[in-house]
């Protein structure tokens, strides 16, 4: 079932669920799952399809990636926390940041995993019994604070206001049996950028879930980040940053196709 946030004309906040292209409500949570009702809505807008508790990324976890940006392949899974306030939804603007400025914010298509129950020292043949579902995501990232002005951490880098663009839908879990096979590509102004399968992660989402959640406990609503394929702008010769009136669509296979515009920050 795809589920997504929806904000109607007169400012409701609704769940709902597409059929034949059109839209109706649904009832339910993450944990015991979703209902379609026989209301009909007209979508003003898109909200992000979940509210997270956490939004957890994974760095360096496509092998084709870590070759491109120069990196030895991990040993265990490079962790980050990316702030709450950057979660953004489908059709909704990136904004470059101008007060803190980047002149080199770059786009990540990525698969976004979201936790359903409490998860604790998960083994990893049960770790998908924890998953909800899952979205298309982009991890927007400021290379020059990722790389230059953030002490050797990633987090600043990453969480700048409309940073985490998610959705339009999350997709629920019994629709994705294999998580991990699934193409995804990235266009920017139309032009393919990335264009990569989840297979080519170093970590699977199972090997995420356990890792994650070792001594370690995650909420639901937990969204895990797992990582960017190779052809992000940082890795061309020149680097491809974003600018004002760029627009980019994310997609996954199965999942959707998240698509959002570029502007600057007003002053």
């Amino acid at each position: 079932m795809k589920i997504a946030q929806i904000q109607t004309a007169d400012g409701q906040s609704l769940y709902a669920t597409p059929v034949d292209n059109k839209w109706y409500g649904c009832e339910g949570d993450l944990h015991s799952g979703w209902t379609q009702t026989e209301t009909r809505i007209e979508p003003h807008r898109f909200l992000p399809p979940v509210q997270p508790t956490v939004i957890i990324g994974i760095g360096l976890n496509y092998r084709a990636h870590a070759e491109e940006v120069g990196k030895p392949l991990p040993d265990f899974p490079v962790v980050f926390f990316k702030n709450l306030s950057a979660v953004n939804g489908h059709g909704q603007p990136i904004v470059l940041p101008r007060h803190l400025k980047s002149d080199a914010v770059d786009y990540e298509v990525e698969l976004a995993v979201i936790i359903g129950k409490t998860a604790k020292n998960v083994p990893e043949e049960k770790a998908l019994e924890y998953v909800a579902g899952y979205a298309v995501a982009n991890d927007v990232s400021a290379r020059d604070w990722q790389n230059i002005y953030g002490g050797g951490q990633w987090s600043r880098a990453k969480s700048f206001d409309t940073f985490c663009p998610l959705g339009p839908v999350m997709v629920t879990a019994d629709e994705i049996p294999d998580p991990n096979i699934l193409p995804l590509r990235m266009t920017l102004n139309g032009e393919v950028v990335q264009d990569s399968n989840t297979s080519d992660q170093i970590f699977t989402v199972q090997q995420l879930i356990t890792f994650l959640s070792g001594s370690t406990t995650l909420l639901p609503g937990t969204v895990i980040l797992t990582g960017t394929p190779p052809g992000v702008g940082a890795g061309k010769n020149p680097p491809v940053y974003l600018k004002a009136g760029d627009r980019l669509q994310a997609e996954i296979e199965g999942i959707g196709s998240l698509q959002n515009d570029v502007i600057e920050e007003a002053p």
